[in-house]
């Protein structure tokens, strides 16, 4: 059995960890205490416009997807995810 003032999931490891650990958890349960509108507003970086490029067109075309991938690699941060993959 386990005292009843410690959590079951840390009995082992330093007093350092465990403290951590007590923390952690604390700040869970406090920002699940939050309103959930509050919470997801903290959630997502806050940008100027939906995609990030370097101008404000309304719209793009291009003649072949070759262009778009090319366009998308020159203009579109990689952490939009539309990069070519290595194969």
């Amino acid at each position: 059995m386990t005292d009843n003032n410690q959590n079951p999931r840390v009995h082992s490891g330093s007093i350092k960890e465990r403290n951590e650990w007590v923390e952690w958890e604390e700040q869970c349960r406090r920002q699940l205490r939050r309103p959930f509108e509050a919470r997801l507003k903290a959630v997502w970086p806050r940008q100027r416009k939906p995609i990030p490029v370097r101008d404000d067109v309304s719209y793009r075309s291009f003649e072949t997807m070759e262009e778009y991938r090319a366009w998308c690699e020159n203009n579109l941060p990689e952490y939009l995810g539309y990069g070519r993959r290595a194969v």
